[in-house]
């Protein structure tokens, strides 16, 4: 991994740099503050809710699955970082693909599909936070409670997004020291019952497969599952334009991060099968909670638990929902989608319409799951969410490659090139149905979700050209041209 340019470390854009009637973002997170950005939004949902599921598939060796998807988003990560560096936009994904590509539809796919990606990451937090919220307030036995409370969960986060939250880096320090302070206790409760003598680390290398898996299958489903308690890395990029020489200090900040949180997650994966046999966290909604609970029967703090989860889950949702909200927002107001969505409250400048439009499929979303008792909301909607992002990171492995030709005059990341070759092929074979062991129920969800995106992108392009043609037969002598997509 090198540092590859002309100049010296400068923070232009490609293709241009940044126009002089267009003011800056204010360049105010140093390397602390974005290393606490990607650790709190790598923390969350995935390992709170998907531990007991990946030792499902695996048995005992679940911090295996953790560790391969540590490798898989570290290879993905590089890509990233090669790019930010490149071209320090706060667009993400899609202004790779786009500059990659240059075709429209795929931007427009790379885009949506990162919007659905929050969509169905924020309601497996609300799944989530309904199996803590029951647990918490000592009903989790009673049948047909968990489906209400997470449907009013993405009410409420509806409503907190409808007036208008602002996402302060002061906020993100507090909710990531509260996110990794629960995965913290439960290391260290574990530890102090291993060193009492209650752990049992024979269980730690035992694989344990179901039946009909060979192996190899078992372990690439429960990396698949894993792999959604990784995302979140990507998005920092996204704050590429508040960074103080992004080009520097982004390449050891999001590795750093990375690696915190691959520890972070390894530890837990452990101590949970040293201390709860794989049969009571296999098909457990809060294994963290149990794993607490055998560790320290006596001990309150295992009550306090589910409430700590319930804020990292919530954080997880409102982000997500706040981030698909406004993709919605911007692509409606760049013609893409209907102009509907682009409609805003007038006194809180939020964009009603398309919080209102996302909460309604996270609603509908959260209900069909729910449908069948035995899947429960967090694992088919997280393997659903690590769908989406593993099939964009397939993209962004592929678009580091296209756009080495691509010259621009500041000092940027580059990364080895075996590395997004590979990473390219660990996506894609994560995401395929042969090889990845996911159920059929996530690729039906994302069909649905992208099929209903191409709907309204299909809706509009005839709209607008329809409207296009009308003005122009109006206005013969000038010259009118649809806007693109940027």
């Amino acid at each position: 991994m090198a540092i590859d340019g002309d100049g010296a470390g400068g923070t232009a854009a490609a293709g241009g740099g940044t126009p002089t009637d267009s003011p800056e973002l204010k360049r105010v997170m140093g390397p602390k503050l974005l290393l606490l950005f990607v650790v709190g939004d790598i923390l969350g949902t995935g390992v709170y809710a998907l531990t007991g599921q990946v030792a499902a598939e695996v048995g005992g060796a679940a911090w295996l699955p953790f560790l391969i998807a540590f490798a898989v988003a570290t290879l993905t990560a590089c890509s990233y970082l090669e790019l930010v560096t490149k071209y320090p936009r706060a667009a993400g994904a899609a202004l790779y693909a786009h500059k990659a590509f240059g075709i429209h539809l795929v931007t427009f796919l790379v885009l949506f599909t990162v919007m659905c990606s929050g969509i169905t990451s924020a309601s497996a937090a609300g799944g989530a936070f309904a199996s803590n919220f029951a647990i918490g307030f000592g009903f989790a036995e009673e049948p047909g409670v968990r489906l209400p409370i997470a449907l009013g969960f993405m009410v409420l986060i509806a409503l907190v997004n409808l007036r208008g939250v602002a996402e302060s880096v002061g906020l993100n320090v507090v909710l990531t020291c509260i996110e990794l302070s629960g995965l913290l206790l439960v290391i260290t409760i574990g530890f102090g019952a291993v060193f009492a003598g209650q752990a049992d680390f024979s269980r730690v290398a035992m694989f344990e497969t179901p039946e009909e898996k060979s192996l190899l299958l078992a372990v690439s489903t429960a990396t698949s599952l894993a792999f959604f308690a990784m995302v979140g890395f990507e998005d920092s990029v996204n704050m590429a334009e508040e960074v103080k020489e992004p080009s520097r200090i982004f390449p050891r900040v999001m590795l750093t991060g990375l690696g915190i949180t691959a520890i972070v997650y390894v530890l837990v994966s452990v101590v949970a099968v040293a201390l709860v046999p794989v049969g009571e966290l296999a098909g457990n909604d809060t294994p963290l909670v149990t794993v607490v609970e055998a560790a320290a029967p006596g001990f309150p703090i295992a009550s306090l638990l589910p409430f700590i989860s319930l804020f990292a889950v919530g954080n997880s949702a409102l982000i997500n929902m706040m981030m698909a909200s406004r993709l919605l927002y911007g692509m409606s107001r760049q013609g893409v989608l209907p102009p509907f969505l682009k409609a805003v409250l007038p006194g809180r400048r939020t964009p009603w319409s398309a919080i209102v439009f996302t909460t309604a499929i996270a609603l509908l979303l959260t209900a069909y799951v729910s449908i069948d008792p035995a899947n429960p909301i967090a694992v088919l909607l997280g393997g659903t969410t690590s769908l989406l992002l593993l099939a964009v990171f397939a993209v962004v492995n592929v678009a580091v490659l296209v756009l080495r030709r691509d010259r621009v005059e500041h000092r940027h990341f580059r990364t080895p090139t075996a590395l997004p070759v590979i990473g390219a092929i660990a996506c894609v074979y994560l995401v395929l149905p042969w090889t990845s062991g996911r159920e059929a129920e996530q690729y039906e969800i994302a069909l649905v979700l992208l099929a209903a995106g191409l709907l309204l992108w299909l809706v509009t392009f005839v709209d607008r050209r329809v409207r296009g043609y009308a003005r122009s037969a109006q206005v013969p002598d000038e010259t009118q041209e649809l806007d693109q997509i940027r």
